[in-house]
Order: structure tokens, then C-alpha cells, then sequence
């Protein structure tokens, strides 16, 4: 018996696959699908009908309160454009002109000229720790 002996005309084998049953097998899957989709909508629907009867009604003092907002601290709702503010404070001080305490004379400069002034000028002298417990 040659390998040939099982191949069609067509160039395949005709003995292995049996396209019938495999179609059978998937419509049988569908169908089976769809029922338990069915069985499980009936369940649930039997189910939240029977609740709705069964559950009291709602306080009357909830139709007297309305709806308000829960208390702080909340979830943000738009946390990418909370970022963004942020940014754009830390910016304007980082880049800005401003004072912080005007009675002593203390203010605000942008980062790049502070860095500026302190490459030209260079770190301020530390003092010298004194030496405890010489003697």
C-alpha cells in the first residue's frame, strides 16, 4: 500500500478529515452555547425579580438627603490633568521671580540663575565644627 493509494484527485487526503462531522461538532457547540446562555439569563432574571420583591424599601430619610458627595478625601476623577496642574506650579516656581518672606528680605529666583550665581560665585564657607572634648 502506497501513500497514494489515499490521496484524492484533488491533491488531499480524503480519509482523515471528515469535514461533515467536524461541522456537526461545532454547530453542536453553538447550539449548546446559546442554551446555556439562555438557562443562565432565566436564572438570573428569576433571581433579581425575587429580590426586588423580597427587599425593603429605601429609608425615608435617604429621599430627604438627596445625593451628595461622600466626604474627603475623594477619588480623582481626572488624575492626568491633576498631574498636569502640578507641573505647571512646580514650574512657574522653578522658573520664577518671587518672594518668600518679603519683611526679611528672602526671595525667589529662577533655578537656572541660581545655578548661575552659584557656579561664579561658588558654595558659601562652611565653619569649622569645634573640637569637643579637647583638652
Amino acid at each position: 500500500m502506497t501513500g497514494e493509494d489515499h490521496v484524492a484527485s484533488g491533491g488531499h487526503e480524503t480519509r482523515d478529515a471528515r469535514v461533515g462531522i467536524i461541522g456537526l461538532a461545532f454547530v453542536g457547540l453553538a447550539v449548546s452555547t446559546i442554551v446555556s446562555m439562555l438557562i443562565v439569563y432565566g436564572v438570573l432574571r428569576t433571581f433579581t425579580l425575587s429580590d426586588l420583591k423580597e427587599s425593603t424599601a429605601a429609608s425615608p430619610l435617604a429621599a430627604s438627603e438627596g445625593r451628595k458627595a461622600p466626604p474627603e478625601p475623594r477619588l480623582q476623577i481626572a488624575p492626568r490633568d491633576d498631574l498636569r496642574r502640578l507641573h505647571a506650579r512646580e514650574d512657574a516656581l522653578l522658573h520664577g521671580y518671587g518672594w518668600v518672606d518679603r519683611d526679611a528680605g528672602v526671595a525667589r529666583i529662577p533655578i537656572d540663575r541660581a545655578m548661575d550665581l552659584l557656579a561664579q560665585r561658588g558654595l558659601p564657607a562652611q565653619p569649622a565644627p569645634a573640637a569637643e572634648g579637647r583638652k
